[in-house]
């Protein structure tokens, strides 16, 4: 009987994986106490990023990718 590692859903509903295998995430901040924000930080805030080179790996484990 061979064991199948279980997909990690916090992993899965927060990373997206790109065409060419990388993932990308979404930058924390964005939820409440937006007052104080100004628009600039905001609005970089709003885009998305991709996840560092070193965690990764880790994180598509994790994922099951």
């Amino acid at each position: 009987m061979s064991n199948k590692m279980k997909t990690n859903k916090a992993a899965r509903s927060r990373f997206k994986v790109t065409g060419t295998g990388k993932l990308k995430k979404k930058s924390p901040g964005m939820r409440h106490i937006l007052s104080k924000k100004t628009s600039k930080r905001k609005r970089h805030l709003k885009k998305s990023s991709l996840v560092a080179k070193a965690q990764s790996k880790m994180y598509a484990k994790m994922m099951g990718v």
